[in-house]
């Protein structure tokens, strides 16, 4: 059976600009140093603003020797053309000037705030990809859209429109399941629904290729707290967690990595 890495990733969304970035990082790190993680047991994304970006990699490159789990910088956005008359926009070979590794691509507050369709979302990916930055790839649905049973229906068709994107390049992306209506809200999906959806997410991956489903790690996202995220995380297709909220207090964040760990 495919070892896949448990990861946690934290957006910041629109908070923590400047100074407060770099110190919120220092003490992600402080609490992941102390808590004593085994070498390899979890991968750590912190995802700040962007204008954030650059100092938050600085600050993690020199705390990268303390550290037994890898934690590395996201961007919450880009733009899929490299450059170009696109006043305000960002593209994936400056947020690697900028240090990042990582981007999220498709929140539903992006779907939802800005109008992004499945097309521009896989324009994304791709774009990602071409860069050499790894891109967390997100799909959702809404409360309507769960009440009318369409749930399945609505993850399929979104997954549909960047899987090959993401086959081309096995293990090199990661989908983030979050559930509209549970984001922000308090309300979680639990362990047995989420898990059903990311069951059904990697059997739509299988169908393009096993080994591509097997090495692809599915995270959930929508209210993930230290206290219910060792249920979640012990789902069996559940490989990490898209965190909000509860990543802008390291202590919180740092709790929910620990989850990923054996009990005792």
């Amino acid at each position: 059976m495919t070892k896949r890495v448990p990861l946690i990733a934290g957006n910041w969304k629109l908070n923590h600009g400047g100074p407060s970035s770099c110190a919120l990082a220092l003490d992600v790190v402080r609490g992941l140093a102390a808590g004593a993680f085994p070498r390899g047991s979890v991968e750590v994304v912190l995802a700040p603003p962007f204008t954030a970006l650059a100092a938050v990699s600085a600050t993690l490159e020199e705390e990268a020797a303390s550290l037994s789990v890898p934690v590395e910088v996201a961007a919450q956005n880009l733009y899929p053309v490299d450059e170009g008359a696109f006043t305000g926009e960002v593209s994936a070979p400056m947020l690697l000037d900028a240090g990042c590794k990582w981007v999220i691509i498709g929140h539903s507050e992006r779907r939802q705030l800005f109008g992004e369709t499945d097309e521009g979302v896989e324009a994304k990916v791709s774009a990602a990809l071409r860069a050499g930055l790894r891109p967390i790839a997100c799909v959702g649905e809404t409360w309507e859209e769960r009440s009318a049973g369409s749930t399945l229906e609505v993850i399929r068709r979104q997954v549909s429109a960047f899987a090959a994107a993401l086959a081309a390049q096995p293990g090199v992306g990661v989908i983030a399941y979050e559930p509209v209506w549970a984001i922000g809200t308090g309300q979680v999906a639990g362990p047995d629904e989420a898990q059903a959806v990311h069951a059904a997410i990697r059997a739509q991956l299988a169908e393009i290729n096993q080994q591509f489903a097997d090495v692809t790690r599915l995270l959930y996202g929508g209210s993930v707290k230290p206290d219910n995220a060792r249920g979640l995380l012990a789902c069996p297709d559940i490989d990490g967690a898209l965190v909000g909220g509860a990543s802008l207090k390291a202590s919180a964040f740092v709790g929910i990595a620990a989850a990923t760990l054996p009990e005792g």
